[in-house]
């Protein structure tokens, strides 16, 4: 592949080390809905995501509830369980806005991950800076209001997306809240009022995401910090 990486956990990998993942990478579209991780089922690929944006859902056994429990961008990549020795997990994974990534064999992940020390290390620091992110999401979720809450999602989205104009539903706003389609709104209404968004059925457009960061009140910013500092910080040249 002649042009630049975006994938922000790969380009963070060594020459040497992206270069052997790579060759067998394969660039796919992925529409909306696309799954990248079925739930309870062996996953047989992981997709480091170029653009779009991704849902990691948690379901509730009877199938009745739902809520996102983190977001999937061009920070990293699906199927974080198999980094941690496992084939398959209870959670989906699949596209809530469209875009495009690279489509890699778990098995030959796995293979890098056993033969390279320094590739095995630098995928586990992403599960940590993800485990940061779970653990800010409970915060945010625990302690803080919905409103705040959705400034630290849409800033989440923000990250991922970069670009100020972001496809976001209606329905998507509501799982990543965990209310009521109905309700979203009417939160909504409340970053609109503070001049922060404006909002349409199917889009958002950031207008000032500085009043977004100061709305959302603390609950953001930890998580991006470390990955800075776990996956750029150590970003290798060889």
């Amino acid at each position: 592949m002649t042009e630049p990486i975006r994938n922000r956990l790969l380009a963070a990998l060594s020459h040497t080390g992206r270069n052997a993942l790579m060759s067998q990478a394969e660039i796919i579209d992925l529409p909306v809905r696309t799954t990248l991780v079925e739930p309870n089922v062996p996953t047989t690929h992981v997709f480091f995501l170029e653009s779009g944006l991704a849902s990691v859902v948690a379901t509730s056994r009877d199938g009745a509830e739902q809520i996102e429990v983190g977001h999937l961008g061009l920070e990293g990549l699906s199927g974080l369980h198999l980094l941690l020795g496992t084939d398959r997990t209870p959670n989906h994974t699949f596209m809530q806005v469209a875009g495009s990534g690279l489509r890699v064999p778990s098995e030959h992940l796995l293979e890098l991950l056993s033969a390279d020390e320094k590739i095995r290390i630098h995928f586990l620091r992403f599960v940590q800076s993800y485990q940061i992110q779970l653990a800010h999401s409970a915060l945010a979720n625990g302690r803080y209001t919905i409103p705040q809450r959705l400034a630290r999602w849409l800033l989440m989205c923000h990250d991922r997306l970069r670009t100020d104009d972001m496809r976001l539903t209606h329905e998507f706003l509501a799982l990543m809240l965990g209310v009521r389609r109905s309700g979203v709104t009417n939160e909504i209404h409340i970053l609109e009022g503070e001049h922060a968004i404006r909002a349409n059925r199917a889009s958002i457009r950031v207008l000032d995401r500085q009043k977004l960061i100061d709305i959302a009140d603390g609950c953001y910013g930890v998580p991006e910090e470390e990955y800075a500092r776990l996956i750029e910080g150590h970003m290798a040249d060889a």
